[in-house]
């Protein structure tokens, strides 16, 4: 009872959270203002994302004096989380150069990756591998790639929040099916957290989210899915599959532009949902698209995983190999 009401707080936090942002938005004049590169065609206020890590945020500590999450898990979120929301949110405002934003988001992924006792050892085909300080490396960087792909990712109305809360219930799923339902509180916050602010953000988008939100839901999705880890090796593996809809687009065209030498940092909109929504001339159809690839494709596949039908790395490439059909589809990366 006590948990029902502490997610109905965090819902009513973040809604009305959203609602005073949108108004200070307004007031002023943090519009974000269409251009050639642009995938909206109304000046819209943006930022609304603060609502959701304030709220999320908040709610730990109590979660923590429940007894339903470990210090330890505390201080990871809380640390690594608020770090990459408030360089979001001075970006959001003016402009943090490049390299400043880069090391902040490798200091919040070793703080967050420290308090969880780093990258527990990973199973690949059957086989167990402890990488050591190898592995803690390639999670910090995995880490940073997550919370950056969430930001490239965020381009159409309603799509980073429709994608956060499918891949949070998605593994409370998960969770549930495979007896961890310990881990369950944490996911399922998150999604109450960005569902308050989905109301405003759905299509037509009344607000953006803004780097702070999804810099911030990139870094709990990937430092979720490391605690995961610790608990049952194909447990990360679901969270890896629950969010290929995001992976493959980002890193497709990440990997096309550094090809054809253009500058990677730039702003662009090559992305293959950018394209797909200009042809649909919709961002709700798009949206929708990729919430129905989530729940008819990448769920099923991620809950055979859990269950042991299907081994994580192959679970993945199953998942991969149609999100990849459709970047090429969709000339993910390339200008047209």
């Amino acid at each position: 009872m006590i948990v029902g009401w502490l997610l109905a707080v965090v819902l009513f936090v973040s809604w009305v959270g959203t609602y005073l942002l949108r108004q200070y938005a307004l007031s002023k004049s943090l519009m974000d203002v269409p251009n050639e590169r642009s995938s909206h065609k109304v000046p819209t206020p943006r930022g609304g994302g603060v609502a959701i890590v304030v709220s999320f945020l908040l709610s730990l500590p109590f979660f923590n004096g429940l007894g339903l999450i470990a210090d330890e898990v505390l201080y990871s979120l809380l640390g690594a989380g608020a770090l990459v929301a408030l360089i979001g949110f001075v970006d959001d405002h003016g402009h943090v150069p490049a390299r400043w934003r880069l090391l902040g988001h490798f200091v919040s992924a070793a703080w967050g990756l420290f308090w969880l006792n780093g990258l527990p050892p990973i199973t690949i085909l059957g086989a167990a591998f402890d990488l050591a300080w190898a592995g803690n490396v390639l999670a910090i960087i995995y880490l940073v790639w997550v919370l950056n792909l969430y930001n490239f990712m965020d381009g159409i109305d309603g799509i980073a929040s429709v994608q956060a809360i499918f891949v949070c219930l998605g593994m409370c799923i998960n969770y549930w099916l495979s007896g961890n339902s310990s881990l369950l509180i944490i996911p399922l916050g998150l999604s109450v957290a960005v569902a308050g602010f989905l109301y405003w953000n759905f299509p037509p988008a009344k607000i953006f989210m803004g780097d702070a939100g999804s810099g911030f839901l990139g870094m709990m999705l990937g430092l979720l899915a490391i605690q995961a880890a610790r608990a049952a090796p194909e447990l990360m593996w679901c969270w890896v599959i629950l969010t290929s809809v995001f992976f493959i687009d980002a890193t497709w065209t990440l990997v096309t532009r550094l090809i054809n030498g253009e500058k990677v940092y730039q702003a662009h909109c090559s992305h293959a949902y950018q394209h797909a929504s200009r042809a649909a001339k919709s961002h709700y159809k798009v949206t929708m698209s990729v919430l129905l690839i989530n729940v008819l494709w990448l769920l099923p596949i991620s809950i055979f995983v859990m269950k042991g039908y299907l081994d994580g790395f192959w679970g993945m490439v199953v998942a991969w190999i149609p999100l990849c059909i459709l970047a090429i589809r969709f000339r993910a990366g390339k200008h047209v």
